[in-house]
């Protein structure tokens, strides 16, 4: 249970920074700096984007749900 609390803490991370970016690129230059798109691109294109995609909302469904005030996986590292 440990292990997939990390990862989908890493996921939303992931998620968070990549939404950042890609406002960012909008606001500054009208560029598309979606980070996920890149990297899709090189390991398998859109189907592999729309996985990673469906794996960090359901990473912050998970940490939305099962995260508390005071979070025992999180204070056990």
């Amino acid at each position: 249970m440990k292990t997939l609390h990390i990862i989908a803490y890493a996921l939303v991370w992931i998620g968070g920074i990549n939404w950042g970016l890609v406002g960012l690129g909008a606001l500054i230059s009208g560029a598309n700096w979606n980070v996920v798109t890149w990297l899709a691109g090189y390991i398998g294109g859109s189907q592999v984007e729309s996985v990673i995609y469906v794996l960090v909302g359901l990473a912050a469904v998970w940490t939305l749900v099962g995260h508390k005030k005071d979070c025992k996986a999180c204070s056990a590292m």
